[in-house]
């Protein structure tokens, strides 16, 4: 059983306070968040860390058996009413480039209390460059000490695994509302 030091957790509410420690089997994985990802998000293809350049479902399922606990990270993001919805997900990964850096911070602080298997996994693309190299022949991140997977992009289900932590989520209905994203932080 693993312990997660009471120092690391308020260090880490020092760069952002709302996060809830849970299990990893409160984690939800599943094939149909992949299918979402390849039949409706405009970010197929766009970004290397989302599919088709990610790990399949299955190799998320044996990832996360390599650890006991995580926590769960909530961002919120104001909508634009003015940014329609066909470009609200670019829109958002343009905002989304705030909650990497928390959860990339997240993952180097835990690292330092010694929780060296600490893996960060981002809400969203990554949003580091305003091209990601994903879309020339390269495809090879400039950011690549930076750059971490999507956490829709591996299966996982956000919607689910934020209820089990006691986030209530929905699906909005509106361009006025409040986004909420969801960051990972794996730990053992």
């Amino acid at each position: 059983m693993v312990k997660i030091d009471n120092d690391l957790l308020e260090t880490l509410k020092r760069i952002h306070e709302d996060f809830k420690l849970i299990d990893r089997k409160d984690i939800v994985v599943d094939n149909w968040v992949r299918w979402k990802c390849f039949f409706g998000c405009r970010a197929f293809g766009k970004y290397l860390n989302c599919p088709p350049f990610i790990f399949s479902v299955e190799d998320t399922k044996k990832f996360l058996e390599c650890y006991e606990k995580a926590i769960i990270v909530h961002f919120e993001v104001d909508s634009d009413s003015e940014t329609p919805p066909e470009d609200l997900h670019k829109f958002l990964v343009e905002k989304a480039k705030i909650s990497c850096e928390k959860m990339l911070e997240f993952e180097k602080k835990a690292f330092y209390f010694g929780y060296y298997k600490a893996f960060a996994l981002y809400p969203l693309s990554c949003g580091y460059c305003s091209v990601c190299n994903a879309e020339n022949e390269l495809k090879i991140c400039e950011n690549r000490e930076k750059i971490r997977p999507s956490v829709e992009a591996v299966g996982i289900d956000v919607f689910q695994t934020a209820r089990n932590a006691g986030y209530k989520i929905n699906v909005l209905n509106t361009s006025k509302a409040k986004v909420a994203l969801y960051g990972i932080l794996m730990l053992e």
